[in-house]
């Protein structure tokens, strides 16, 4: 799942993620711009998060953090992006990419 991931990122492509919410256990599917893997600046407990921006949450577009062991299904979907789209702030990513100014 995790070199799906990085391949969306580098390739800068959707994905469909199938995952278990903490909230309630179950089984979700969202589609997802692929932002980041590593540590949580949110979360200070030094695990490995697959980070997302979650686009089709009935609550609206929100970043989505979640544990690998929460991630069922990583597909790479054929409908690329653009980073210019969602990201309004300097970044500092863990995963080296080639995204212009949001590098």
């Amino acid at each position: 799942m995790l070199e799906k991931f990085l391949q969306a990122i580098h390739e800068k492509r959707y994905l469909s993620v199938d995952f278990i919410a903490k909230e309630d256990n179950l089984l979700r599917n969202r589609k997802c711009v692929p932002f980041d893997y590593g540590e949580s600046r949110r979360y200070k407990d030094g695990k490995d998060r697959f980070h997302f921006l979650d686009l089709n949450s009935p609550d609206g577009k929100h970043n989505l953090s979640i544990l690998p062991e929460q991630v069922k299904k990583v597909e790479i979907l054929d409908e690329s992006f653009e980073p210019k789209d969602y990201i309004s702030w300097t970044p500092n990513w863990i995963v080296e990419r080639d995204w212009g100014i949001f590098s």
